[in-house]
C-alpha cells in the first residue's frame, strides 16, 4: 500500500505542473475599453490597467506556459508585451466590431511562432485570414513577417479552436456566410493546411450582414461545439465535434432567443450557457441549457442584467464563467457553472474592472 501511494504521488508531481501551465496560458485577459484581468489559482482575478487596446468585440491574448504576456490583438493591431504596436503589427483584416475578430494559435512545431486568425465583420469580403507572428525577432518583442493570408470568404463572425485528438495539432473552426457549412482548418508543425474540412450541418448563416453576429465555442473536452445565431435566426445550436477528423455533426437547437450572442460550456460539459438581448437590446438575459436531457424543460433563465446589452461568455481558469456587459465597469459572473439552474449563482455586478469598462467581447483562446 505504501508503495502504491508513493507511485500515485510520483505521478501527481508530473500532472500538477501540466495543469498549472495550461491555466497559465490563459491567465491574462485584455478586452473592451482597455480592460484587463490577471488570474492566479482560484483567487478572484486582479484588474490590469496596462491594456492599450480598445475593442468593442473580439480580442485574443498570447502568454507563455508560465503565464507571462507575449502579445495581444483585436484583429486589427498587434501589441507586444511592452504594450507597443508590434513591428508590422498594423493592418490586420479582422475588426474591433467582429464578435470573434481574432484568435491566436501557437505553431505546434515551435514555441516562438504563432498564427493570428481573423474574421471580418458582418460577412464582409475580407473573410477569414491568418497572419504569422515570429517572437524571435526584434529582441524577443516579435514581428509580423506575413499578414492577411486569405483562407475563405465570406464568413460569419465566428472563430474557435481546439486541440486535435493527437494532443499536438490544432483545429481552427469558422463558419461560411450564406451557407450552413462549418470550416475546419488544421494547424500542424508544417503550418496551416489551407484546404478546409467542410461540414454542411445545422442552420444557414445568412441574410443581412448583421446576422453574421454571434459566437461559437468548444466544450472543455473538445467533443462539442456551440453556436449563437443572432437575427433573424435567434437561436443557439450545439453539435458534436470529431477532433480527429474536424467534422461537425448531430445538430440540436434551442430557440427562440432574440439577438443570441454569446455561448459557453460548463467546466464539466453538461451545461450550455447563452446570452441574448431581445430585439434591439433592453432585455439582456443569461440562459442555461441542460445537455443531458432532451426535455423541453431543460432551459432555465439563470439571470437578467441591468445592462441594455450583454455579449461574450468566457470560462476562466478559476472555473467561473464571465459575462461581458456593454460599457460597464463590472463583468457578470456565473460562480458555479456546473450547478443546475439558478444554483449556478449568476451575479450581474460580479467583478469590478478597476475603473476600466467592458464592451461586448472577451478574449478568445484555444480550448
Amino acid at each position: 500500500m505504501k508503495r502504491l501511494s508513493f507511485f500515485l504521488l510520483f505521478l501527481a508531481s508530473f500532472a500538477a505542473p501540466a495543469t498549472a501551465w495550461a491555466q497559465g496560458e490563459q491567465s491574462i485577459w485584455y478586452f473592451g475599453g482597455q480592460a484587463g484581468l490577471k488570474f492566479s489559482g482560484t483567487a478572484a482575478p486582479t484588474p490590469l490597467l496596462d491594456n492599450k487596446m480598445s475593442t468593442y468585440e473580439g480580442s485574443s491574448v498570447a502568454t507563455n506556459a508560465q503565464g507571462q504576456l507575449l502579445f495581444y490583438t483585436d484583429g486589427e493591431v498587434v501589441y507586444n508585451r511592452k504594450h507597443q504596436v508590434m513591428l508590422n503589427g498594423k493592418g490586420l483584416m479582422g475588426s474591433k466590431s467582429s464578435a470573434q475578430s481574432a484568435l491566436i494559435v501557437p505553431d505546434p512545431g515551435s514555441g516562438n511562432v504563432f498564427y493570428i486568425f481573423t474574421v471580418a465583420p458582418q460577412g464582409g469580403k475580407n473573410g477569414m485570414r491568418y497572419s504569422v507572428v515570429d517572437m524571435t525577432r526584434e529582441g524577443g518583442f516579435g514581428d509580423v513577417p506575413r499578414a492577411n493570408m486569405l483562407l475563405i470568404s465570406p464568413v460569419a463572425e465566428k472563430l474557435a479552436a481546439v486541440k486535435h485528438k493527437n494532443g499536438r495539432d490544432i483545429w481552427v473552426v469558422g463558419h461560411r456566410w450564406n451557407s450552413n457549412a462549418f470550416v475546419s482548418y488544421l494547424v500542424t508543425a508544417e503550418g496551416v493546411e489551407t484546404k478546409p474540412i467542410l461540414s454542411n450541418v445545422g442552420s444557414m448563416n445568412a441574410g443581412p450582414g448583421r446576422n453574421a453576429i454571434g459566437c461559437i465555442k468548444f466544450s472543455p473536452d473538445g467533443s462539442k461545439i456551440a453556436s449563437a445565431l443572432w437575427r433573424e435566426s435567434n437561436k443557439f445550436e450545439v453539435f458534436d465535434f470529431d477532433n480527429t477528423t474536424g467534422k461537425v455533426s448531430n445538430p440540436r437547437q434551442f430557440g427562440t432567443y432574440e439577438e443570441a450572442y454569446g455561448v459557453e460550456f460548463s467546466p464539466d460539459g453538461t451545461k450550455l450557457y447563452g446570452t441574448c438581448n431581445g430585439k434591439g437590446g433592453g432585455q439582456a438575459e443569461v440562459w442555461q441549457f441542460d445537455l443531458k436531457t432532451k426535455s423541453k424543460e431543460n432551459a432555465v433563465k439563470i439571470g437578467t442584467s441591468a445592462n441594455r446589452k450583454i455579449g461574450s461568455l468566457q470560462l476562466g481558469p478559476d472555473g467561473k464563467i464571465y459575462v461581458a456587459r456593454e460599457d460597464n465597469p463590472f463583468l457578470g459572473v456565473i460562480k458555479d457553472p456546473n450547478a443546475a439552474g439558478k444554483a449556478c449563482g449568476y451575479v450581474d455586478d460580479g467583478l469590478k474592472l478597476g475603473g476600466r469598462r467592458s464592451k461586448l467581447g472577451l478574449p478568445n483562446f484555444v480550448r
